[in-house]
């Protein structure tokens, strides 16, 4: 609503809270059901459903991350050409890839998984059909399969994790290079909260899907799934809306002209 949040850092955090409500939405209201249910089942089908959507805005959340990071190298390294080369066309186009470069990774490998032969336990030791717990039921080998998947892995997890760390790269040695300290702090300030949610997502990310055969026991494995399923998507309104001014002062505004414009009607 207010006109000095419409540029593209908040183009592409409105596209991460959609994207983010969505992956939520995926396993949060099976998980509360089976709390409170003693029937804790889910069919074959709804488990397939279920992990192609997870890995769907999953992977799509990491490419948005990258766009992000992006966005934040060219308004900190190129801040005269900003307007020009993140115009609206690009972010668009950029937020649309984002959307969609999850789609052929889940749809790989949960049409591969969902097509090996399940005919022995049929209880998923997890809040979630993950792939990592949906494969331990499967009856043939799984090498094939656990190849690909770490493939993937690598390419949908550290590939945009990579760009991230390029933009960093460059943005940290642009800003040692300013001379004012106040435009240092001011600099970094707005690149604090995209990387405090990428340290989350991609710490926690990570030891799950690139530790897949790790001595951790289950019980640790799915609090550490919880974490960048439910309670990282919890902590990032309040990390981008607590810790940005822009924000604050944006609320502040809309309640003020909201309270003036009742206080004209009376």
């Amino acid at each position: 609503m207010d006109p000095a949040l419409q540029t593209p850092m908040y183009f592409f955090l409105r596209n991460l809270s959609l994207l983010e409500v969505c992956f939520t939405l995926v396993m949060v209201p099976k998980m509360l059901v089976d709390l409170v249910s003693p029937r804790k089942i889910i069919s074959f089908v709804g488990c397939g459903t279920q992990m192609y959507f997870f890995f769907l805005f999953g992977s799509s959340e990491c490419f948005l991350l990258s766009m992000m990071a992006y966005d934040r190298f060219v308004a900190i390294c190129n801040p005269l050409r900003y307007s020009v080369i993140m115009n609206r066309s690009l972010c668009l186009w950029m937020a649309i890839g984002s959307w969609m470069s999850g789609v052929p990774v889940s749809m790989l490998q949960t049409a591969w998984m969902m097509a090996l032969p399940f005919c022995g336990p049929n209880a998923v030791d997890h809040f979630f059909c993950d792939g990592p717990p949906v494969l331990k039921l499967v009856t043939v080998d799984t090498t094939t399969y656990e190849m690909q998947a770490l493939a993937s892995t690598l390419l949908f997890i550290m590939f945009p994790f990579s760009l991230i760390l390029v933009s960093y790269t460059h943005i940290i040695i642009t800003i040692l290079r300013m001379p004012s300290a106040t435009g240092r702090q001011k600099a970094f300030s707005t690149c604090s909260s995209h990387l405090i949610v990428v340290s989350l997502f991609y710490g926690t990310a990570s030891l799950t899907y690139l530790r897949p055969k790790s001595n951790q026991s289950p019980e640790s494995k799915k609090l550490v799934s919880l974490s960048y399923t439910v309670i990282t998507p919890m902590l990032n309104p309040i990390i981008y809306s607590l810790r940005n001014n822009e924000v604050k002062g944006a609320v502040k505004r809309t309640i003020t002209q909201k309270v003036l414009q009742k206080l004209d009607v009376f």
